[in-house]
């Protein structure tokens, strides 16, 4: 296992591992297995009152992405084998100030896209079920609005959520990939027609 950095064709800048792990680039993309019972997540009760208490063990790669306005997009597969199961794409700030878009597996047992923005402490917020083991998810910066948009074709767009995280202009905005198995003994994750632009979104509400 390797912290060296990842290059990713579709991606502008080499990623950065969070640790030693083995993130495997493929030709379509990249692929991972999550740590087993690894998570990020802030418990909104208070049970974790710290970073340190909450869960915050998942595997990432992420980079600073280049200045102004852009969208990260990805086909997200996973292997579901428990309860919260997720491939991911990730905005990160620090460990009090990030976001993720995730395909999940629901406690009913059915995928979904689900989304959580973390400012000291998370919320979690579900969207839609999906008929099938992979989604298409993106995300994008405008301005200093970030958005989650998902799709079950990769054509047609839905808007999960628009939001502001807290930072300054000192401050290092990093966007990537996590894979996470809260409940489980890790899964394997899929991140495949990965697409960078360095463009600005007409519409929030319709992903245009």
């Amino acid at each position: 296992m390797s912290t060296a950095d990842v290059v990713v064709p579709a991606f502008p800048v080499p990623l950065v591992p969070s640790e030693a792990w083995p993130w495997e680039v493929r030709e379509d993309g990249l692929a991972v297995t999550a740590k087993p019972h690894s998570d990020l997540f802030v418990d909104p009760s208070g049970a974790g009152s710290t970073a340190a208490e909450s869960m915050m063990n998942a595997v990432s790669l992420t980079a600073v992405p280049p200045a102004g306005d852009f969208t990260l997009q990805a086909r997200v597969g996973v292997d579901f084998g428990a309860t919260f199961d997720a491939g991911v794409l990730l905005i990160w700030i620090d460990e009090r100030r990030w976001a993720k878009l995730c395909f999940e597996a629901a406690p009913a047992g059915t995928p979904m896209v689900v989304s959580v923005v973390t400012r000291d402490v998370s919320d979690d917020a579900n969207a839609f079920d999906v008929d099938g083991d992979a989604v298409w998810l993106r995300l994008a910066r405008v301005g200093r609005v970030f958005a989650f948009h998902a799709s079950t074709d990769g054509e047609t767009w839905s808007m999960v959520r628009a939001f502001a995280l807290p930072h300054a202009g000192g401050d290092e905005v990093r966007v990537g990939f996590e894979a996470q198995s809260p409940t489980g003994d890790g899964c394997d994750v899929r991140f495949s027609d990965i697409v960078f632009t360095e463009r600005t979104l007409a519409d929030l509400r319709d992903g245009s």
